[in-house]
């Protein structure tokens, strides 16, 4: 427990402000955030200023701080100039996750990947919650950690999305860690692949013999991680036999303790093929706690998926639409595409991950389901670039479109019943749009207005 200490946190995020609430019931308390006041809620301010937190905006620092910790907030690198400065003064640089794995008195399943994490995370807690009633779930899909933290208790459980931000400099491992599908992203925050895939396997580097990894085995980087756990580790396919979860044909199967059957395909309700490999990582741990495989089954028969993951909004005249919005890397777009075999208009583009689109490119050039797309934001040169660079068959592509209106009936105007309007960005949002979430909000809004709109 941190008490009685004078406590910089920079940046002044949700997690920032969580952490901010947290410590300044027994510490003092200086938030410095690079944005401007003027960025951020009076109101919120003012409830800030009630704890006698005080503030440095605007590229301002506190010169004389005398800190203890120096806490940085997920979206600030740990080399960040500033967050160095103050602890060569002194102050211990943590995180608010450090602090959470630090005084958290129950069991925490961290789950983490390139994309899927959301979804499974959120498996894993409905999965647990049909039997425990001390479960959570935090992260970067919800609710901030240190929200819940004086909530929390020995028998709780935490089911935590962890971002490669929050795993840059954890020195502390779950009890039970899930490592999805670890392919490239963020590489406009990370200095390069290996500085991004080391992060990721901060998971698992701190596990003891007690804990337990689940791990893909059927992608190379996430299974090399086996090797940097001290604890058991069950890898899960949907494409090879292996010691804890796989898919067989049509059904899943598990070999945690013994050999069974969970439940079949049919009862996914999940869309897309890529959904099996979150649906057997979280069965995964729902094994490992003694989950019964009929509760396995009632959440699988239910739970439809996340809002902006390949979310199914609605269709008109026989088009259907659905909303990806959540997807910032290619892969994933790749694997939204190959959900459906019906014909189908492509919505790509948005701002820079330094992402490398040559495999989306092959995959249009390949997929003769794709009659059209729409290339938007600052990537849409890049991708058609390399789309074109595939000599992709006669594919026709439409830009500067520049409003989510625009954007939507331009779609619609190109489809025929039966085709489908997937919009699956591949690329992040900040260039026309707060974030995915906003993103996604905006592409649902439209579509709403199409489809109540007379013709």
């Amino acid at each position: 427990m941190i008490d009685n200490k004078k406590i910089a946190i920079y940046g002044f995020g949700k997690e920032g402000q969580s952490c901010a609430l947290y410590l300044a019931k027994k510490n003092r308390i200086t938030i410095i955030d690079d944005k401007n006041k003027s960025d951020f809620n009076s109101e919120d301010l003012e409830k800030f200023k009630k704890l006698n937190i005080k503030f440095f905006f605007g590229g301002k620092y506190p010169q004389n701080g005398d800190f203890d910790f120096i806490v940085r907030s997920p979206g600030v690198r740990p080399d960040n100039i500033n967050v160095i400065r103050i602890a060569k003064s002194g102050a211990k640089p943590i995180s608010s996750t450090t602090i959470f794995f630090d005084e958290c008195p129950g069991q925490i399943i961290g789950v983490t990947g390139t994309k899927g994490k959301g979804t499974t995370a959120t498996l894993i807690y409905k999965f647990l919650k049909s039997k425990y009633q001390n479960v959570y779930l935090a992260g970067n899909i919800g609710i901030a950690p240190l929200d819940i933290l004086p909530v929390l208790d020995s028998q709780s459980i935490i089911v935590l999305e962890l971002s490669s931000f929050q795993l840059i400099d954890i020195k502390k491992s779950p009890h039970v860690c899930v490592v999805l599908m670890i392919t490239t992203e963020h590489l406009d925050w990370h200095k390069n692949i290996r500085e991004y895939q080391q992060s990721k396997s901060s998971i698992v580097s701190f596990q003891k013999r007690k804990d337990f990894a689940i791990i893909n085995y059927d992608y190379p980087v996430s299974r090399e991680m086996a090797k940097l756990t001290k604890g058991k580790v069950y890898f899960f396919s949907v494409n090879e036999k292996t010691n804890g979860i796989y898919l067989k044909n049509e059904d899943i199967i598990s070999q945690i303790d013994e050999q069974e059957k969970i439940c079949e395909i049919k009862d996914i309700k999940l869309t897309g093929r890529h959904n099996f490999q979150n649906v057997v990582a979280a069965a995964a741990v729902a094994k490992l706690y003694n989950i019964d495989n009929n509760k396995i089954k009632q959440v699988l028969s239910k739970f439809k998926g996340l809002e902006y993951r390949l979310q199914f909004i609605g269709q008109k005249n026989g088009v259907k639409f659905y909303n990806d919005s959540s997807s910032t890397v290619p892969e994933t777009t790749i694997a939204a595409i190959k959900a459906f075999n019906l014909p189908k208009i492509v919505i790509l583009g948005g701002s820079s991950k330094k992402a490398d689109f040559r495999k989306l490119a092959l995959e249009i050039h390949n997929n003769k389901s794709i009659k059209s797309i729409i290339l938007i934001g600052e990537e849409a040169k890049k991708i058609e670039h390399t789309i074109l660079g595939m000599n992709s068959h006669q594919i026709n592509i439409i830009k500067n479109l520049k409003s989510m209106g625009d954007i939507v009936s331009r779609a619609y105007s190109m489809a025929t019943a039966g085709d489908i309007v997937l919009f699956s960005p591949a690329c992040a949002s900040f260039d026309m749009f707060l974030n995915y979430q906003d993103r996604g909000m905006q592409f649902s809004q439209e579509i709403n207005k199409l489809i109540v709109k007379n013709e």
